[in-house]
Formats: C-alpha cells, sequence, structure tokens
C-alpha cells in the first residue's frame, strides 16, 4: 500500500509561488455541504462572489468564474475574443508568456513574440517601447490583440500593464488587450477598467488563497462585442451563457459550488484587511526578501528594481551550483517547498513565494529555512540576510488591526 503522507511534526512550509497556502477559515468555509446549485442559496452565494470579484479586479464589467484552472481561462480569453489565422502580438517575459503563446498557436492564431534576446528577456518586464514600435508598423490592422503577462511567476517581474495601454494608444491601433494576472490578482495592484484591459485572466491559488480549481476572465465591453464575431470553436467557454445566467447568481452549468463557498470567505478577507493594505503588506515582505537575498550576496532573477514582483522573489545560484540541489536539501531537511526554475532557468535560481496568507513570522520561517539550506549546500555566503530582512521588517512595521476581546 502506498502512504501519501509525506511530512513530519509540524505545519509544511509552503514557500512556492502558488498554490499558496490555504487559510483555516477558508478551508472550513469550504466544509460546509454542497447545496443545490439552482436552489434559493446558491443564488445569493453566486450574486456575493460576482459582486465582490469585481472589486478585486478594481472594474465595473462583467468577470466570468469558470470551474477551471488558469490555462482554461487563457484559452476562454483567446476564444472568445478571436478567430483563426488572426494575428496576435504577445511578449516574451518568462515561462508562461511562453506557454500562453504554445497555446495560441495550437488553436490556430498566428502569434509573433516580440521581446529582448536570451535570458535577458526572462530578467525584465514588458516593454512598451518596442510594442508601440511594432504596432506603428501595422498600418493595415492585422494584429488584432496583444497579450502580455502582468506578474511573471517564472521570473519575479511585474510588467507596467498601464504602460502597455498608453503604447497601443499612442500607436493608434485597435487591437484589444489580453493580461494574464494569474499570480498578481489579489497580491499586486491590478486595475482593470483604470488600466484600459479587455480580458484579464487569472486564478484561484495565488493571491486568492484558495486551491486550484477557480479561475476568471474579466471583461470589458470592447471584448464583449469582440466575442460576437469572434469564430474560434467554444462551447464550455463561451462567455454569453455564462453572462446571462449571472445576473441572477447561477451558471449554465454546474459550478464547483464548495470552491465558491471558500472564495466568499477570502472576498471577506482580503476585502475586509482593505486592498491597499494587503498591496502595502506583499510589498513590505517582498522587500525584506530583497533585502536578504542581497545580504547573501546572491542576485536577484529580476534585473529591473522597477518592476520587482510582491508576489515572488527569484534568488540566482552562483556558477556551478545547481538550484534544484539545493532545494531537495532544504525540503528534506526543513519541510519547505521553494519553487524551481522553469524553461531557460531550470537549474539557475530557485523561487520564494511571499504572498497570500503570509505575514512577518511566516517569512521569517522561510527565510531561516533558506539561509540554513544554502549554507548546508556550502553556498558561499556574504552575510545573514536572516538579519537583513529583520532589519528591514523592524524598520517599515507594519500595523495591524487588533480587535479587543468583547
Amino acid at each position: 500500500m502506498v502512504h501519501l503522507d509525506f511530512h513530519p511534526s509540524g505545519r509544511h512550509f509552503l514557500q512556492i509561488p502558488g498554490p499558496s497556502p490555504v487559510p483555516d477559515r477558508i478551508l472550513r468555509a469550504m466544509s460546509y455541504p454542497t447545496i443545490d446549485h439552482r436552489g434559493p442559496e446558491f443564488g445569493a452565494l453566486g450574486r456575493k462572489v460576482l459582486a465582490g470579484i469585481k472589486e478585486i479586479f478594481k472594474t465595473r464589467h462583467p468577470v466570468i468564474i469558470y470551474p477551471a484552472s488558469g490555462t482554461g481561462a487563457w484559452e476562454a480569453a483567446l476564444t472568445n475574443t478571436l478567430s483563426p489565422g488572426d494575428h496576435v502580438l504577445m511578449f516574451e517575459t518568462g515561462h508562461f508568456a511562453t506557454l500562453w503563446k504554445k497555446m495560441a498557436e495550437a488553436l490556430g492564431l498566428r502569434p509573433e513574440f516580440l521581446g529582448l534576446p536570451g535570458i535577458e528577456g526572462w530578467r525584465r518586464g514588458v516593454q512598451a517601447d518596442m510594442i508601440e514600435a511594432r504596432l506603428r508598423k501595422d498600418s493595415g490592422h492585422t494584429i488584432r490583440a496583444v497579450c502580455v503577462v502582468h506578474n511573471e511567476t517564472s521570473t519575479g517581474v511585474t510588467s507596467d500593464i498601464a504602460a502597455v495601454r498608453r503604447a497601443i494608444d499612442a500607436a493608434g491601433h485597435p487591437a484589444l488587450l489580453l493580461v494574464d494576472t494569474i499570480s498578481g490578482l489579489g497580491s499586486a495592484d491590478y486595475r482593470h477598467d483604470e488600466w484600459g484591459v479587455d480580458v484579464t485572466v487569472s486564478g484561484s491559488q495565488k493571491g486568492l488563497m484558495l486551491p486550484p480549481g477557480i479561475s476568471f476572465n474579466a471583461l470589458s465591453p470592447r471584448a464583449i462585442a469582440a466575442s460576437q464575431n469572434a469564430t474560434l470553436p467554444r462551447a464550455f467557454w463561451g462567455w454569453a451563457e455564462v453572462i446571462e445566467a449571472n445576473k441572477n447568481g447561477y451558471w449554465p452549468y454546474t459550478p464547483n459550488t464548495n470552491l465558491l463557498y471558500g472564495l466568499s470567505e477570502a472576498l471577506d478577507m482580503i476585502l475586509g484587511e482593505g486592498l491597499e493594505q494587503v498591496f502595502a503588506r506583499h510589498q513590505r515582505l517582498a522587500e525584506a526578501t530583497r533585502q536578504a537575498v542581497r545580504a547573501w550576496g546572491l542576485q536577484i532573477q529580476c534585473a529591473d528594481p522597477a518592476v520587482y514582483s510582491p508576489v515572488l522573489t527569484g534568488v540566482m545560484m552562483p556558477d556551478g551550483v545547481d538550484a534544484d540541489a539545493v532545494r531537495k536539501l532544504i525540503y528534506e531537511r526543513f519541510d519547505m517547498s521553494l519553487g524551481q526554475a522553469l524553461g531557460k532557468m531550470r537549474g539557475r535560481m530557485f523561487r520564494i513565494g511571499h504572498l497570500g496568507d503570509c505575514n512577518d513570522l511566516t517569512l521569517m520561517a522561510t527565510l531561516a529555512g533558506c539561509e540554513m539550506g544554502l549554507k548546508l549546500a556550502g553556498v558561499p555566503l556574504a552575510g545573514s540576510g536572516v538579519a537583513a530582512a529583520m532589519a528591514s521588517l523592524a524598520a517599515h512595521a507594519d500595523k495591524p488591526v487588533l480587535k479587543a476581546a468583547a
């Protein structure tokens, strides 16, 4: 018989950039009895989460909630707005931008991959000026959409989406703007309406603190209009039926009822803390992590401080050090999971997640595990990252609101 209980005493430290740890109160909410997804109680739940998720995306327009992974929401964004053979401009910032491009090819689209050469493109964000220059050359407006990743989970880079919208507008181009913020939503500032995004793609297992299994398409009126003429095949992913059913809090198929209970609780937690406070907390923890990496004398994967991610930090290993061997040692000795490098960066770095249900003590334990593991692996360190992170946190102390007992 195979036993699947791998973990020793104490709680496993899941410090990958998603799925992120699920808070106990969300797990409890998900344990509620499953209800009739056509009944009045479910309609009230549906209306609540549909209204609340708009606040997270900062939009007044429909947000489609799918019982699917983020990959499904990628496909929905493309199939609802485009037609076979359409020319799509996509920007290479890392592994997930590359996967989205491969999906576009598989769907019969013609993606054009723009980006900086080699590894440099995986250490920096979207270059809006390159997008503008390319669109200016497209005088016939054959490019139907621009697709970019907001927070590239494989590299620790958060791109400037407002700058991409300005670039499209400066070129006088009608292309739709499609954005993946699967790892950014609920952790990094994101403004669907204000930034002029047409379709935003996201998922449940990152800043929303849920298990995988829910994904989202936030829409604009332009995207909805485009969907009426798009001819890529779609059935389950089609927006029209979902939008109609959502008016009363329901779906045209069986939704993931218990995950929606969890989403309702997650929205209460995030909006109760306040979105701006959530973003500030992530920025503060991210800066402490970067101070630790610098104190170790190691390089941060993201090479441009202007676009450091508040969600994760990539830690580059010195030449000759296998990052996966370091990760394996840390997992086996300290029961902590760190994110592996993907694609072009495989074996060269590891990723520390500091998102979702994370606070000062969570981060300090994580960095202590990293520092001990690096030393055991024989990686030469310039100094103590733990001490540097503590100093950073102390200098920028959070002021949580503590409720007094009645």
